[in-house]
């Protein structure tokens, strides 16, 4: 039995596109940090995503669940290094540059696909892969207001800047944590 399991489409014009839409989620992030090593535990992420009719939810969901993910290494992980001078990539292999693993996925995690008909796309569907990468913007959010509320428990309530990605040692600093404070 010969099925064709595709489904394809063409437009042609001028302009903004017939096919362009909006994709809309929003994302919660809990999050633990360890004041002492900077490392970041992502307790519960809980995801609502637009994806239109979606043509298989576990397709749809595990593509959510890997851009999430890229955004996680993007916000927390992810930290490229160059020489000054020469030019050179500084992170170029596994002892500089740390990509998220296994120890980075949600302890819980609940994703809601939000279904909807509309009138565009292949059977009402929408884009599923990169869109909810800009979700992993949550967990950053979470681990800044960890860290401003150790800050505020340590009597700091200076404003702080902290720029991505939010690595052990990025955190670690904005905790203000000092040595003397550290019991052995």
């Amino acid at each position: 039995m010969n099925i064709n399991l595709q489904a394809q489409g063409i437009w042609e014009g001028h302009g903004q596109s017939e096919l362009s839409y909006y994709i809309f989620g929003a994302a919660a992030s809990e999050v633990e940090v360890d004041i002492l090593t900077g490392e970041v535990t992502l307790r519960r992420v809980d995801i609502a995503y637009d994806n239109g009719r979606s043509l298989n939810p576990a397709i749809d969901i595990g593509q959510c669940e890997g851009a999430f993910m890229m955004g996680i290494g993007h916000w927390l992980r992810e930290n490229v290094e160059y020489d000054v001078k020469t030019g050179a990539h500084k992170s170029a292999n596994v002892f500089k540059y740390h990509p998220p693993c296994g120890k980075d996925v949600p302890t819980e995690w609940n994703i809601e696909l939000i279904e909807r008909d509309w009138e565009k796309g292949i059977m009402s569907s929408k884009a599923s892969g990169e869109p909810p990468l800009v979700l992993a913007t949550s967990a950053a959010m979470a681990v800044r207001s960890a860290v401003a509320s150790a800050r505020r428990d340590a009597g700091n309530n200076e404003f702080f800047v902290m720029n991505a990605p939010l690595t052990p040692e990025i955190i670690q600093e904005a905790c203000g944590t000092k040595d003397s404070e550290l019991r052995f």
